[in-house]
């Protein structure tokens, strides 16, 4: 499965179950097993570099299991290759997310002239509820 141009996935790393779809539906809900389960092992993929597993992991949440498999479950649609399509394109945009490096933050420093003004307002508001308060008696 090809996800960019320099990262592709094996098919025989995505594991496909069809289980039973909840919600409406009627008599076909019943019958037909169209909700697809997709299942990808991230932190066993020897197609994904170190650090897109590690930015993947942390994009999944809670869809990422306690082993490093990834789960997504499609069953939006009545039939189940739509679903299939569905997840397989979740995972596709999931991955790609993943190959972005974050950009760097750039540290930065308030101005000397905004320093003053935020100090020089803190002073106004210390003498304004300075005056509030009751003079002490002495």
């Amino acid at each position: 499965m090809r996800i960019t141009e320099t990262l592709a996935i094996d098919e025989s790393e995505i594991e496909e179950r069809f289980v039973r779809a909840s919600g409406p539906g009627g008599q076909h809900v019943n019958t037909t097993s169209s909700a697809v389960q997709l299942r990808f092992d991230v932190k066993g993929s020897p197609s994904l570099p170190d650090a897109v597993k590690h930015r993947m992991m942390r994009l999944a949440g809670s869809r990422m299991t306690k082993t490093g498999e990834l789960i997504i479950q499609a069953d939006g649609e009545r039939s189940q290759a739509r679903n299939r399509e569905a997840a397989r394109e979740r995972l596709k945009a999931l991955l790609i997310a993943a190959t972005k490096t974050p950009k760097p933050r750039k540290k930065s420093r308030p101005s000397l002239s905004s320093v003053r003004r935020q100090k020089q307002a803190k002073k106004q508001r210390s003498d304004k509820k300075a005056l509030r308060r009751t003079p002490r008696a002495e």
